[in-house]
């Protein structure tokens, strides 16, 4: 079992506990242990009161004492996928009247002094309760490549895969939910992977929430369906005696796959994904799209304790018709990212879950001669909202008159900040410590995130 840790930090002392027992983490519908304060108990606090002292527990004491004296902490993330890289200039960060514009305008938002590309009129009217980089930089222009650097906040890496950020979330914390707590909506060929955390922390994959979801219920009845699970058994069992001692919980987890299948197959919780028993009047806000209903239940899912939950929005990449390519999906997005965020507020979820909308990388500001935008990784927007961030910012901005230079392509934007800042910036609002070393299956320990929170971001 590879091993995990955690750091307390306490005004100037480092606690480091480890441990080598990981069983519970082996089940993908059920995690144990996080770092949190939630998990300090009296025993421990003393424990570490004779270890450094404890002057510094007092803090913490009167945390735990009077726990309404912490922030409301961020429990889910949802992620709107734009998959093909959405044009920044007709989305968050519009330049109207210059010459990159094109044929795009801007409108107004409700706060003063931010605008949005024309189409994103229903947006506009919750930007105070969102956050825009406008000056997110990568090395990777490559769309396969440039996913995996946005998902899992690290280029790609021959020796190793990582794990995307809903995996890392549902690896480092705690619930009890019965159906799956990585679930990717619409997914394109690129869906949240578990990486070196395993296979077990893939995300679960859906379409189209207003179909049923297929293989979850039973096709015979209940007494042939109990003894089949019998007559299993009874054979594995028989495989059991000839296999190594906890060959099972450390190799093929079938045991742990099946009980977790099951008990997802009973579950009443289930019933989030299906968005066909949500007021008509709901879902009408959503938009009768694929995408809209994906929203919808994104919603329904991270109420009913899901982790993370990626809905895809398709088809973005604009080399050629720019403007109709990065419209059309633009009419899809806005009711949907509009509704949602309204939802969450209504049913009192917003401050509890990140929204994160962005794609692989933004478009370029010149034209090219077939109407379109190429890849452009060199100043794009990402979207951020609820669980702790600043509603009403911005952060970062790109030029008006870019000189576009190929050998210095971030001339043209102010404060860039990388996909890591922006991993770290999420993390650290879930209440992660990202600069916890994990040990992949190699043994090679590994930083859960190398960014650096931006502050300015932080309500």
């Amino acid at each position: 079992m590879a091993a995990f840790r955690f750091r307390l930090l306490a005004q100037h002392t480092r606690i480091e506990y480890t441990t080598n027992n990981r069983d519970d983490r082996m089940n993908p519908f059920h995690q144990s242990n996080c770092g949190g304060l939630s998990h300090l108990n009296r025993r421990t606090l003393l424990g570490l009161a004779g270890a450094a002292g404890a002057s510094w527990l007092t803090p913490v004491a009167e945390l735990l004492a009077d726990p309404k004296r912490s922030k409301r902490r961020a429990k889910s993330i949802i992620v709107l996928w734009m998959a093909g890289g959405p044009s920044q200039l007709e989305t968050f960060d519009p330049h109207a009247g210059s010459a990159i514009a094109g044929e795009t305008k801007a409108i107004e938002t409700n706060v003063k002094g931010i605008q949005l590309a024309e189409g994103l009129e229903r947006i506009a009217q919750q930007m105070d309760s969102l956050a825009i980089v406008r000056s997110v930089t990568s090395k990777e222009g490559d769309h396969e490549r440039a996913t995996y650097n946005v998902k899992t906040g690290f280029r790609p890496d021959p020796t190793l895969i990582h794990p995307s950020i809903g995996a890392v979330a549902c690896y480092q914390l705690t619930d009890k939910v019965e159906i799956p707590r990585h679930v990717s909506i619409l997914p394109n060929q690129w869906p949240g992977r578990g990486g070196y955390l395993g296979d077990h922390f893939d995300a679960f994959k859906i379409g189209d929430p207003k179909e049923n979801i297929p293989d979850v219920k039973p096709r015979v009845s209940d007494k042939r369906q109990t003894g089949r699970l019998t007559d299993l058994d009874v054979l594995e069992a028989g495989f059991s005696k000839r296999r190594l001692r906890n060959l099972e919980l450390g190799k093929t987890l079938h045991r742990k796959s099946i009980e977790s299948a099951l008990r997802m197959m009973s579950s009443d919780q289930l019933a989030a994904f299906n968005v066909t028993d949500a007021p008509q009047s709901v879902r009408d806000e959503f938009g009768d799209t694929p995408f809209g209903r994906g929203c919808l239940a994104a919603v329904r899912l991270v109420e009913s304790g899901v982790r993370c939950v990626e809905v895809t929005l398709n088809g973005w990449d604009s080399h050629a018709k720019n403007q109709e390519i990065q419209r059309g999906n633009v009419d899809i997005l806005d009711p949907a990212f509009a509704s949602l965020i309204k939802e969450l507020k209504s049913r009192d979820l917003y401050d509890d879950t990140i929204v994160l909308c962005g794609g692989e990388f933004g478009r370029t500001p010149r034209i090219n001669g077939l109407g379109g935008r190429d890849h452009w990784p060199h100043g794009f927007s990402v979207v951020l909202g609820g669980g702790g961030f600043r509603g009403g910012t911005t952060f970062g901005t790109t030029s008006h008159e870019p000189k576009l230079d190929k050998e210095k392509p971030l001339q043209d934007v102010e404060s860039p900040r990388n996909i890591a800042d922006i991993h770290a910036t999420i993390l650290h609002l879930l209440g992660i410590d990202f600069e916890v070393e994990l040990n992949t299956p190699i043994g090679r320990p590994m930083a859960i995130s190398k960014g650096v929170v931006i502050q300015e971001l932080i309500s």
